[in-house]
């Protein structure tokens, strides 16, 4: 072994060194991929044939062919659709779904590059002489829950296009037409706002449509399957296309139905018109295939349980129905923008979600309310706990409504550990009291005489007739608002929007004569939830408990939440005895009494661990209700028609 000093390897290492002085990060070259060719707003060379079978009943597994005319050779791009209107996301998961990809021309296979950086888009290069490409694939529709919605069952299916076909780049897809041939399953029928052309038994090919309206028209079928008429003789004609998992489901009662018909009437009241040419409700009553609520043009996209129209109009269900028939009006016709896309690949702009979106969950309460879905006292019930919820989120210190309509592109719509911290879709229920704000505003600045069904009417009234979009800016809202009555609302919505701090926006409450407060008294719609989904002590300890005892949400800064418990955690005991709802009422309700200074004990599992938790809790259960305030006018009754009649609109 060669042994040298210590001076002589120093030496050694300085000058290696000054030789091998490691490199600078340096820009790399990128892949020689070709770019998305630009969008024109030109017409498509021919129109797409899209064949879809749907006939794999056991494997759920949907073929597609698709023939595509090509106007020359060379490079051919073709997209999946990204960003779908509705879905306030760019939606690259459905890409998992989409397999077996195989392009060809003349029988003969053509390579496809997937895009290095949009995953979405295929490059193709396109032999002389060819005139069509052929691309067939299977979408791969979810057969468990953990793989995401179930679309496709044994009795009945949902097709939204956007993971079914593939479209062309470089032109707005309103220029692109596209043709449907679609293979049912045997003896199945369907329902859709595509127009058939021709059917020949399973097998129904529809007329031609634009790309862009082809995948705002999904469809549904079903082996039970009925079609009502929503508003008999009319000109304009609607239908609810109704697919159950059990036949005995399709049959509604003469009282149900009307109440349903209703909607549609007071939609009209209300907007002054329509902007369809034909609309179908597309209902499907299921425990087996995925709740959805998804708004079109002239269609909506509705899942409910079995039983709902058992129950409508008699208790508190999932009522959907109304929310995305009004997105016809708000969302569809007259949207932001910023979602008014000349293809599906431009990225989509949320930040007026809280018209889009607020807006049409406050027209849902009041039109459900005066068709009869709900009475006056269950709407009050269900206003109280929204205002509550929002007045007590803790998140609203740091975050602002404004700033929640990029929630769906951050979180892409998954799970929070800490959501009364994180915030989530809060432009929904928020924005619904913004606009209950601007309403009472209204109406008590003009003594009754105006109200926000005028601005209704300005705003998506326009154009009666016409579903061609009619795309708004923040100061398009602002102008209608002031020709319905004279205000400063940019200011108005400006400081709702963006402001933060404890405390919701409250004000159109206590216009409208009602103030929050809180008694030990659960509502019926506070049983009703609880009886679904387990027990609520979110306002007292803080906590959403399951009915197995899991911990189903921590109200952040809460009393839970300060004992250190979290989401997943699970009550194994109450005081020494074995976890019910009911039991852990008891406890509160017990240290609430005069003089009681016994501390509530829970026995807590937390995966392979147990821990007692000990809360020194002694106000007692707390709900929230709403109260007339004395002396004042009335005016949620005028706005949901309760009693008084709604302001007649302004001519």
């Amino acid at each position: 072994m060669l042994k040298v000093s210590g001076l002589a390897l120093a030496m050694a290492l300085m000058a290696g060194s000054a030789i091998a002085q490691p490199s600078l990060p340096q820009a790399m070259a990128t892949p020689d991929t070709p770019a998305l060719p630009t969008p024109q707003d030109v017409d498509y060379p021919g129109v797409i044939q899209l064949h879809v079978d749907t006939t794999d009943l056991d494997r759920h597994i949907i073929a597609i062919h698709e023939t595509i005319p090509v106007k020359a050779a060379g490079p051919l791009t073709l997209l999946v659709p990204k960003w779908i209107p509705g879905h306030h996301s760019p939606g690259e998961s459905d890409l998992t779904k989409i397999a077996g990809l195989h392009v060809t021309a003349g029988g003969k296979e053509l390579k496809w590059r997937r895009d290095d950086v949009e995953l979405h888009a295929f490059h193709v290069d396109v032999p002389e002489g060819v005139t069509e490409v052929v691309a067939d694939f299977q979408y791969l529709a979810p057969i468990q829950e953990r793989d995401g919605v179930i679309v496709h069952t044994r009795n009945m299916l949902t097709l939204q296009w956007f993971g079914e076909s593939l479209y062309p780049a470089g032109y707005y897809t309103r220029r692109i037409p596209i043709q449907l041939t679609l293979t049912l399953p045997q003896g199945w029928q369907y329902g859709s706002a595509l127009e058939a052309e021709k059917r020949d038994g399973d097998v129904v090919t529809f007329k031609p449509i634009s790309y862009d309206n082809f995948v705002d028209s999904p469809l549904i079928a079903g082996r039970y399957f009925k079609r009502y008429d929503m508003d008999p003789g009319a000109k304009v004609p609607i239908f609810m296309d109704l697919v159950a998992d059990d036949p005995k489901e399709l049959d509604l009662s003469d009282d149900v139905l009307k109440i349903h018909r209703n909607v549609v009437q007071e939609a009209y009241k209300l907007f002054g018109g329509q902007h369809y040419d034909h609309y179908d409700w597309l209902v499907a009553v299921s425990n087996e295939m995925g709740g959805i609520g998804l708004e079109h043009h002239r269609s909506s996209e509705i899942g409910i349980e079995p039983g709902y129209f058992a129950t409508a109009g008699k208790g508190f269900g999932r009522n959907i129905i109304a929310h995305e028939y009004i997105h016809s009006w708000d969302g569809k016709f007259r949207r932001p923008a910023g979602q008014f896309n000349a293809t599906f690949e431009e990225p989509m702009r949320n930040e007026l979600l809280w018209v889009y979106e607020g807006g049409t969950t406050y027209w849902t309460d009041v039109l459900e309310n005066r068709a009869g879905l709900y009475n006056f006292d269950q709407r009050l019930q269900q206003l109280a706990v929204t205002a509550a919820s929002y007045d007590m989120l803790p998140a609203r210190q740091w975050r602002d409504l404004q700033d929640t309509t990029y929630d769906p592109v951050i979180s892409n719509r998954g799970p929070k550990s800490w959501p009364t911290w994180q915030r989530a879709e809060d432009y929904y229920a928020e924005g619904a009291l913004i606009w209950l704000d601007a309403d009472t505003l209204i109406r008590q600045k003009t003594g009754g005489k105006k109200s926000l069904d005028d601005f209704a009417r300005g705003f998506f009234g326009v154009n009666n007739g016409s579903y061609l979009p009619a795309p708004y800016t923040f100061d398009d809202v602002v102008k209608v608002l002031n020709d319905v009555y004279a205000y400063d609302w940019a200011s108005f919505l400006n400081e709702r929007i963006s402001r933060t701090g404890k405390g919701a926006p409250l004000d159109g409450l206590a216009r409208a004569g009602y103030r929050l407060v809180y008694d030990d008294t659960p509502s019926d719609f506070i049983k009703s939830g609880e009886a679904r989904r387990g027990t609520s002590f979110g306002y007292s300890l803080g906590l959403s408990i399951g009915r197995d005892g899991t911990l189903r949400d921590v109200l952040w800064d809460g009393q839970g939440f300060k004992a250190g418990l979290t989401a997943g955690m699970k009550v194994v005991a109450v005081n020494g005895r074995a976890y019910d709802g009911g039991r852990l009422k008891d406890a509160v309700i017990a240290a609430h009494k005069p003089g009681n200074t016994d501390r509530i004990v829970m026995l807590v599992q937390d995966a392979e661990y147990f821990r007692d938790v000990t809360f020194d809790y002694h106000d007692g259960l707390r709900y929230p209700h709403l109260e007339r305030i004395d002396g004042t006018p009335d005016l949620l009754k005028p706005i949901y028609g309760a009693g008084d009649k709604p302001a007649k609109t302004a001519k």
